[in-house]
This record gives structure tokens, sequence and C-alpha cells, in this order.
């Protein structure tokens, strides 16, 4: 598994998302997602969101993801 194919994976499952995935072992992964569809969830149900994009490579090819998810709102607050 690589960081280019779970981006990949996220933008097409939550369209419009912007996914920035890095991970050196191919095993280990984190990753900040933007998606507007975000919007009003708790981050739980975000993860859980992103998760559904990748099905179950998830405990399998991607051992572990961090995430980072944030609105656009959120993500041009921080900048």
């Amino acid at each position: 598994m690589d960081s280019a194919t779970i981006q990949a994976m996220i933008e097409q499952g939550l369209p419009g998302a912007q996914a920035s995935v890095n991970g050196e072992d191919g095993v280990h992964f984190e990753a900040e997602v933007v998606a507007e569809q975000f919007a009003g969830k708790l981050p739980l149900a975000r993860h859980r969101l992103v998760y559904a994009t990748l099905g179950d490579l998830m405990g399998g090819a991607i051992h572990a993801l961090a995430l980072k998810t944030l609105t656009p709102q959120e993500a041009a607050a921080r900048r």
C-alpha cells in the first residue's frame, strides 16, 4: 500500500475532498482530510466517513491510519 493510492481512494470516496497522506513503511499512515461532508459531524463520524472510503483495506493492508479531519472553513481558520 502507498500514500498516493490511499489519497486517491479518499478523494474519490468523498467528492470534493482534499487529502494529504504520508506513510514511510507501507502499513502505518497519517492523513489530513478536508471535506465539506464533515460539517456538523463529530470527529468519530468524520473518521468513519474516511474509513468507509477505504473499505476492507483498514486493518489489513492499512494497519494504522492517524486522521486529522477538517471542514474547509476549519482548514482556512488554521492558516
